[in-house]
């Protein structure tokens, strides 16, 4: 049985988008003036030794478009392990290993957590986290925040977003400003 985690850099008001890939987004790479050593070493260790990624097609055909040339412990990880697509078009995944998810993702994720082999991480692929936290899939939640407030952009969690409670169980905090915070669901809020 495998643990879902899934690790996210947001800003302070939610933004998860770094790149202008999808419009004229104006902030991209926002998080490097927050970076360390100390933080990318706790970054790193968050994704394990060994994973797999559950990644959605548009995270994916970006990270394919740099990862496979990147020589650093975290990209021999995600190069290494294999890359759950959630995709239309399995046909065309060329960076590997990769397999699609199927067309269900809900039983596509189920079926792929029942399996043995090391545990799935989601990260970027933000349209998946709101329907993993829904059906209860997500182990746990990692958020990197940085202290940034940008206003516009894609959020982690969009409108519609199921209300549930998450209990934080580990937090660390870096000179650069940066806060790593694990959370593990706890179940849907109930409302006053």
């Amino acid at each position: 049985m495998r643990d879902l985690k899934i690790i996210q850099h947001i800003t302070l008001d939610g933004v998860i988008q770094n790149t202008a890939d999808e419009n004229d987004f104006p902030y991209t790479d926002w998080g490097a003036a927050y970076r360390s050593p100390e933080g990318r070493d706790a970054v790193w260790a968050a994704h394990g030794e060994t994973f797999d990624m559950l990644i959605g097609r548009r995270t994916y055909d970006s990270w394919a478009s740099f990862y496979p040339q990147m020589t650093f412990p975290l990209a021999d990880r995600i190069n290494a392990g294999t890359k759950y697509v959630v995709t239309h078009h399995p046909d065309t995944l060329t960076w590997g290993p990769s397999e699609a998810i199927g067309p269900d993702l809900v039983e596509g994720v189920r079926r792929l957590k029942s399996e043995d082999g090391p545990d799935l991480v989601v990260c970027g692929s933000s349209t998946l986290t709101s329907t993993l936290l829904e059906h209860g899939l997500a182990d746990e939640v990692w958020l990197i925040t940085n202290p940034v407030l940008l206003g516009t952009g894609k959020r982690l969690f969009a409108e519609g977003t199921p209300a549930q409670t998450l209990e934080l169980t580990d937090s660390k905090t870096f000179a650069s400003g940066l806060i790593l915070a694990t959370y593990k669901p706890a179940g849907q809020l109930k409302p006053a």
